[in-house]
């Protein structure tokens, strides 16, 4: 088994806040657009200049995409995917199913 990160112990014991843990939970789909482009750009081997021109979208455009200063639509995500060889693929994932912290997926 392998050895949790402090990371990983820090954000199991801030998930005990309610408070925290509500405001966690609302940002994750957020986060998890973000990680998940980020994580396919790399996987394609590509850069933010030629994901901007394999896509016709700004590099500065893409950045804010990545860094959640932009929200992207469904038919951006589409174009971005093909861009990378890439299918977009969308879950809805039951809410009593346990599953890792988004932070280790690259999966929207």
């Amino acid at each position: 088994m392998k050895k949790k990160s402090d990371l990983d112990i820090l954000l199991d014991e801030l998930m005990e806040d309610p408070g925290f843990k509500a405001e966690y939970e609302r940002i994750q789909p957020e986060y998890e657009i973000k990680r998940a482009l980020i994580q396919a750009r790399i996987d394609a081997g590509m850069t933010q200049v030629q994901l901007s021109e394999a896509t016709g979208i700004s590099q500065a455009d893409i950045s804010r995409l990545e860094n959640g200063t932009r929200n992207p639509s469904i038919g951006l995500l589409q174009r971005l995917a093909e861009a990378m060889n890439s299918t977009l693929r969308i879950e809805f994932v039951p809410k009593g199913k346990p599953k890792a912290h988004a932070r280790k997926s690259g999966k929207v």
